[in-house]
């Protein structure tokens, strides 16, 4: 590989010091993994060239968001006509939809999308309406089945991503196979619909067939108008919350998690993916700020990519998915707890896999909360709700009540005092957040 070949593309990093957006080249070399950043407005060379570990190929397309050592940088356009030619000429978004007769096999689908080179860019489970139903199948108004569509399509969530490659319409659409999974399972059953569907109508999921339908699709699920969209599947009862942290998604272990949580006896009732930046992030913290050792870390690696935020049913009170989840730390918890969701994926005790609710006293304190806990995010929509130890994520601008309401909260009830809060967090094994 020549030492030299280098990619470009045109970055925007918000500084939140100077409340301003800075715009900068920033310049990667695939032949050793090394970034170069210039200040476009001073024209200045702002970072020498570095190796960075952390930086990948496939991360570089245009909107997605990348951490140059703890900047979060958005991609906004090609920096010269090679990177382009080179990266952009093949590069498409289509959709790609979970039906609702092969939920329960999210994890395998997202695995084999995971596995064909895609990457998934947006994430959402869904319940349509009728009326969105409709304007789902507009091209079927004239079939005598569209009712029948319609009623299924209905009758259970979806899950709609946004999926991300070269000749991507054309490459999901060889992996679904055939639409109807008796035909699929003679002729490709290998794909999608033969492994997980049942006939014509319920064959597992769902692509569009040219550019104009992705494009359609894509913004009936995900609207640029900066509308929410079809409503999320939250139920708030029962319920726990898992955040499967950047490191996770970045790797490809979303399918596997979900997958090994599904097998473990948990549901998972509500699922989408977000991108927090570092305000959102030092917010949804705050209350290990001086507690943690490992904050600034934690922090970090949070705003360092997507998550995926799911609302788990826990309707077994013997089991909790906490303890499912197993010790912050993967070494300790591989020794100790080695069938956990942290010993298993987790790498180290910064980059372990997942977020769970973890504090005993939450479950009674949050179940009494007449309030959610929310939290205002600076660019994108993220929400919290507390109901029987949830904070699970949904997409509503709203306010954010501070973590302070809680250890304040937490006094009274316990009569530990101000002091007594702060020592039982410090002193908890598995503090919230890691």
């Amino acid at each position: 590989m020549n030492h030299s070949e280098r990619y470009v593309f045109i970055a925007e990093w918000y500084d939140p010091n100077a409340s301003l957006y800075r715009r900068y080249e920033l310049l990667y070399y695939p032949a050793d993994g090394s970034v170069e950043m210039h200040d476009v407005k001073n024209h200045r060379t702002f970072l020498k060239r570095t190796k960075y570990d952390d930086l990948h190929l496939e991360d570089l397309f245009i909107g997605n968001k990348v951490n140059i050592f703890s900047r979060q940088l958005v991609l906004l356009d090609y920096g010269d006509q090679y990177t382009a030619r080179q990266l952009g000429s093949r590069k498409e978004k289509t959709l790609a939809l979970i039906k609702p007769d092969a939920i329960s096999k999210a994890g395998e689908i997202i695995e084999i999308i995971n596995k064909a080179g895609f990457t998934i860019t947006k994430l959402k489970m869904m319940m349509l309406s009728r009326k969105e139903a409709t304007d789902f199948y507009i091209d079927h108004h004239s079939k005598p089945f569209l009712n029948e569509l319609i009623q299924f399509i209905t009758n259970g969530p979806v899950i709609a991503m946004e999926i991300l490659r070269d000749d991507a319409i054309c490459e999901w659409k060889r992996l679904l196979g055939p639409a109807n999974s008796g035909v699929a399972r003679a002729d490709a059953p290998g794909s999608i619909r033969a492994l997980f569907g049942t006939d014509g109508l319920r064959n597992a999921a769902h692509g569009p067939d040219s550019f104009a339908c992705a494009a359609r699709e894509m913004e009936l699920f995900f609207p640029s108008s900066g509308v929410c969209g079809p409503a999320n599947t939250a139920k708030f009862t029962c319920c726990t919350c898992c955040v499967i942290k950047p490191h996770a998604v970045s790797e490809g272990l979303l399918g596997r998690i979900l997958t090994t949580i599904r097998d473990a006896g948990f549901d998972v009732s509500a699922m989408q993916m977000f991108n927090m930046d570092r305000v959102n992030v030092e917010e949804f913290y705050e209350v290990y700020k001086g507690v943690v050792s490992e904050y600034n870390e934690m922090v970090a690696e949070m705003y360092s990519g997507p998550c995926v935020a799911l609302e788990i049913q826990q309707t077994n009170p013997a089991k909790t998915f906490r303890e499912f989840c197993g010790p912050a730390d993967p070494e300790i918890a591989r020794h100790l707890r080695p069938g956990t969701l942290r010993a298993t994926f987790g790498k180290t005790k910064i980059q372990n896999a997942v977020h769970c609710t973890d504090l005993p006293e939450d479950g009674l304190l949050e179940v009494r909360c007449e309030h959610p806990f929310v939290l205002q995010a600076h660019k994108s929509a993220v929400q919290f709700w507390c109901v029987s130890n949830l904070a699970v994520f949904l997409d509503y601008a709203v306010t954010w009540l501070a973590h302070n309401l809680r250890l304040l909260q937490l006094s009274e009830k316990t009569k530990w005092g101000p002091a007594g809060v702060a020592h039982r967090l410090s002193a908890n094994p598995a503090p919230r957040g890691h």
